[in-house]
């Protein structure tokens, strides 16, 4: 086994996984967020429709959302990886009063949300990037092509416009605050990024970004549902 393998299989390689795909997975967000946010123009969905033509029709575009889905499943296993061994290191060993220091905590916590997350993603994907992909979805003229592109729109508005299931999104989103909260900031401590210059401004970006991005993300379905 070469010196790479190794530290790929060990503690520290497994948590040097976890933070590079979850910078590349948080920086993603923000691309993602930019795009969702067409849905609050006032336009029948065509700013959102010529998004998601681009983003599933650029071959640089397409190649990097082929890493990310690969990136998500590979930052989720590590997760149950690390959560596991994390366990096993604690034994079964249960006792009366339990002193569970913040940082075990929080490993636990991360890693029930990372679970809570990534149902929601697979279920996401199913019903809406499915479509896409099945060709399902209505054509719609839109100005920037001279051709029609599927109606994505059409079915984010359906869903938006179903109480539950913006309960359910928004709820979904909290989790992903709260797990981007402890996210940010451990991914670049993991990388040796701590000073005690730059690791105040670290951790005040990252609970600016655990916060902006998703409330962004939940702002979409309460407009869409208060507009409809």
């Amino acid at each position: 086994m070469s010196w790479f393998s190794k530290f790929l299989s060990s503690s520290i390689g497994q948590k040097v996984i976890m933070s590079l795909t979850g910078i590349f997975l948080m920086l993603f967000l923000i691309v993602h967020l930019l795009g969702n946010l067409q849905l609050l123009k006032d336009d029948g969905g065509e700013a959102f429709n010529t998004y998601a033509f681009f983003m599933t029709h650029n071959p640089l575009i397409k190649t990097i959302s082929y890493s990310l889905y690969a990136f998500i499943l590979w930052h989720a296993i590590q997760g149950i990886r690390l959560w596991q061994a994390n366990k096993a290191a604690r034994g079964n060993v249960r006792y009366a009063v339990a002193h569970t220091r913040p940082n075990e905590r929080n490993a636990r916590n991360m890693a029930w949300f990372g679970i809570i997350i990534f149902i929601f993603l697979i279920l996401h994907l199913w019903q809406f990037w499915l479509q896409m992909k099945m060709g399902v979805l209505p054509p719609v003229e839109v100005e920037a092509y001279d051709h029609p592109v599927q109606n994505l729109y059409l079915p984010v508005a359906a869903a938006f416009q179903n109480l539950g299931y913006v309960i359910f999104y928004v709820v979904c989103m909290v989790v992903v605050g709260l797990h981007l909260w402890h996210g940010f900031w451990s991914s670049f401590q993991t990388l040796g990024i701590n000073h005690p210059r730059y690791t105040p401004l670290i951790k005040g970006i990252g609970v600016v970004y655990a916060v902006a991005v998703p409330l962004g993300f939940a702002i979409i379905p309460v407009w869409m549902y208060l507009m409809g």
